[in-house]
């Protein structure tokens, strides 16, 4: 098992992305950007499976999602007038409506082999938003989910054109392999970052 802190990580991309990528990584100014932008490096650099620390394996479904060269993440979709997530059985429905919803795939669990070309887009596309002239970019689009689905749906658009197979899975039953558990104290807190901003 391998902990990272800010200084290992710093010395981590320092090592396999040069100056750059460390730049970018400085410019990320909560823990959750550090830990986004170090997860696409190494999952990048490594391949394997990132989960959140707070998210309880329910069996061994975990197995599967090493299994393959193919690129595999979890669809969600939230539902703005409900005000809530939409079920992993109503993604499926090829008549669900678009209207007042958001999809979108999440950057938790990511399975991927080294180098694959999603996570090369999405570092290099949260590399330029970090260094771009935006000071503080929001998080949730520039490290975050909406970075990875930007990048994932690029590429689909690409695979498409030329006719290939694609070469990433979406994980409609993650719900059944992991279930996170929000007991995390600063879940609750200013260091969430969803509260980044609000008094």
């Amino acid at each position: 098992m391998r902990m990272y802190n800010d200084a290992s990580a710093h010395t981590y991309i320092a090592e396999r992305y040069g100056r750059r990528a460390v730049a970018a990584f400085e410019r990320c100014r909560h823990p959750a950007m550090r830990s986004d932008y170090l997860r696409m490096c190494f999952v990048l650099a490594e391949g394997g499976l990132y989960v959140d620390a707070d998210d309880v394996l329910l069996g061994d479904g975990w197995r599967e999602t090493l299994r393959g060269a193919a690129l595999k993440v979890q669809p969600l979709c939230y539902d703005v007038r409900a005000g809530c997530m939409v079920s992993a059985t109503e993604l499926r429905r090829i008549d669900l409506p678009t209207d007042d919803r958001i999809f979108y795939v999440n950057n938790n669990p990511i399975a991927a082999p080294a180098g694959h070309p999603v996570l090369r887009r999405a570092l290099s596309r949260a590399t330029d938003a970090l260094l771009g002239e935006d000071p503080t970019p929001e998080i949730q689009s520039t490290t975050g989910p909406g970075n990875l689905t930007a990048s994932l749906a690029a590429h689909a658009l690409e695979v498409h054109e030329m006719g290939t197979r694609p070469d990433f899975e979406l994980l409609f039953n993650w719900e059944a392999t992991a279930a996170p558990r929000w007991d995390l104290a600063y879940r609750s807190d200013a260091r969430n970052w969803r509260n980044m901003g609000l008094r």
